[in-house]
């Protein structure tokens, strides 16, 4: 494979910076957003699995809200209510160069933009994900409920080493679906990276930049972010036992094979 000349320019400079700093803001943001949604999810559950009609009827009202809503409109929500209604002062804060709310390749989360897509996008997958942990505890057969609270276990116990542990690993799949999907959701920042990148280039016209580049590099970057994470989540599920089943077992010895054995 030839190097072709054009795509060195898009490498270098400027472009270079723009591509690199939008790949790294998906990657936080569904980093932080997935952190956040999980934590979520934990209080959700246990305020769903509590006695409390207040929690339950809290907990179906937050599904529903976040589920039924369109992204885009809670994003915009967020950033143009939610956020327009917070005092002067925090948002002056918020707006100013801080050297500690940097992350790794001169990130800011510190920023409008990225404290609503990452407070957007983890209601909105904890609201899908509470839903699938939620399908995993139901698909426990009702019997192995009944054998442990017929020993003795106590609710918590038998939540958090029978009915959680069987839940992910039956729901550990659309799980997985439901993080990856934050992380789709979230280059929706890389796009508007791009695009503004291609405004620029149209406008300054300029000889070392080429958008069409621009955007096969940070959609090759974007695959393999979403190949990765996929390959995490794959490596860090829980696993199905595996079961022996005599008829693939295989003699252990000529001798056994002749007598049938």
């Amino acid at each position: 494979m030839t190097w072709h000349p054009d795509w060195a320019g898009v490498l270098t400079g400027q472009p270079l910076q723009w591509i690199i700093t939008g790949f790294l803001t998906t990657l936080y943001v569904s980093i932080i957003a997935s952190l956040f949604a999980t934590l979520l999810v934990v209080v959700l559950l246990a305020l769903r699995l509590s006695a409390s009609r207040i929690g339950h009827g809290a907990v179906a009202a937050f599904v529903s809200v976040f589920r039924n809503t369109p992204l885009l409109v809670q994003l915009l929500f967020w950033y143009f209510a939610a956020y327009g209604a917070l005092p002067q002062s925090w948002r002056f804060y918020i707006g100013d160069d801080h050297p500690w709310a940097t992350l790794p390749g001169n990130v800011s989360w510190l920023t409008p933009e990225f404290l609503c897509a990452t407070w957007g996008l983890a209601l909105f997958t904890a609201a899908f994900l509470v839903e699938e942990v939620q399908a995993g505890l139901n698909s426990v057969p009702k019997g192995q409920r009944e054998a442990a609270i017929s020993q003795g276990f106590s609710r918590w116990t038998l939540l958090r080493s029978i009915l959680l542990p069987q839940a992910l690993t039956n729901a550990w799949q659309p799980i997985t679906g439901q993080y990856l999907n934050l992380m789709k959701l979230s280059s929706l920042a890389t796009g508007i990276g791009f695009s503004e990148l291609t405004y620029q280039v149209s406008r300054i016209e300029s000889y070392n930049a080429h958008a069409f580049e621009g955007f096969a590099v940070g959609t090759l970057l974007y695959l393999l972010l979403g190949l990765v994470l996929g390959g995490l989540m794959s490596l860090l599920g829980p696993k199905r036992p595996q079961r022996r089943l005599a008829a693939t077992a295989q003699p252990d010895s000529k001798e056994d094979a002749k007598d049938g054995i």
